[in-house]
């Protein structure tokens, strides 16, 4: 089986899972697959699927987002933007209408300087779920919409 084009994807995972202390069969354990296939995975030979990087990074303890962007699903870009925003969500100083507020802030600057806005960067902060995405919130919570800070 030829070696597929997957970014060292194989040799970042050996090399996590071993400073994790971790045997190939204890990784796949742990994830959810199959120790065969990760083998494969780590050699280069299979090329996984976004839920099972995520699974293994969980099992890693690292940031899927890396795995993504070895993997070639995502670029270095987005998942500087994903990260921040991470941050942001998971900041426990600080209420979700602020993190909501802080995100719109973050975007229009992002958006001033000539960068690309996610999906969510003119979503009502009162739309959205508490891991930043857009949901389903109460229409009688839901405030009127604010614009962004120019």
């Amino acid at each position: 089986m030829a070696s597929l084009n997957v970014g060292n994807l194989g040799e970042y995972l050996r090399e996590q899972r071993r400073n994790a202390q971790l045997s190939l069969r204890q990784l796949a354990d742990a994830a959810g697959v199959s120790n065969p296939y990760l083998s494969q995975i780590e050699r280069g030979l299979r090329k996984p699927s976004a839920e099972v990087l995520q699974q293994v990074a969980k099992a890693l303890r690292i940031s899927a987002e890396t795995l993504y962007v070895r993997a070639g699903i995502l670029d270095e870009k987005e998942r500087d933007e994903l990260e921040t925003r991470a941050v942001i969500l998971a900041d426990p100083s600080i209420n979700e209408r602020q993190k909501q507020v802080l995100l719109q802030i973050y975007e229009s600057f992002r958006k001033e300087n000539g960068f690309e806005t996610s999906s969510y960067a003119d979503v009502d902060p009162e739309a959205v779920d508490a891991d930043g995405s857009p949901g389903a919130a109460d229409s009688r919570d839901a405030g009127p919409k604010q614009s962004p800070p120019s």
